[in-house]
């Protein structure tokens, strides 16, 4: 979706570190949001999902025009929706990482 994801990494696995790093960014956002101002399950969830489509709008705005970003991706919304849906299905069905908060403890260090 972004000029950065588009381009060929420079170093092996660059992009894979950039999408962990805005990832984990993502996620922390939202959990301090929730921290501070609690909203039902859903509400937030929807929150960010809306959130998301507001996103791709304005990174689509960015490529459109003579003015627009020149690193070759053109929105296509119909494809697109495709794409961040199978993205939203695949987390979903991903089993959740082990938690160190969660884990039973082993023993001493």
């Amino acid at each position: 979706m972004s000029a950065g994801l588009e381009r060929a990494p420079a170093w092996p696995h660059e992009d894979e570190r950039h999408q962990a790093a805005l990832e984990q960014a993502l996620i922390r956002a939202f959990w301090q949001s929730i921290g501070r101002h609690p909203l039902p399950v859903m509400t937030a969830l929807e929150t960010a999902a809306r959130v998301v489509g507001t996103l791709y709008g304005q990174v689509a705005q960015a490529h459109e025009g003579p003015g627009g970003c020149r690193c070759g991706w053109v929105p296509d919304p119909d494809c697109d929706l495709i794409v961040l849906e199978a993205n939203l299905a695949a987390a979903l069905l991903q089993p959740a990482p082990p938690s160190l908060a969660r884990m039973q403890v082993a023993g001493q260090a």
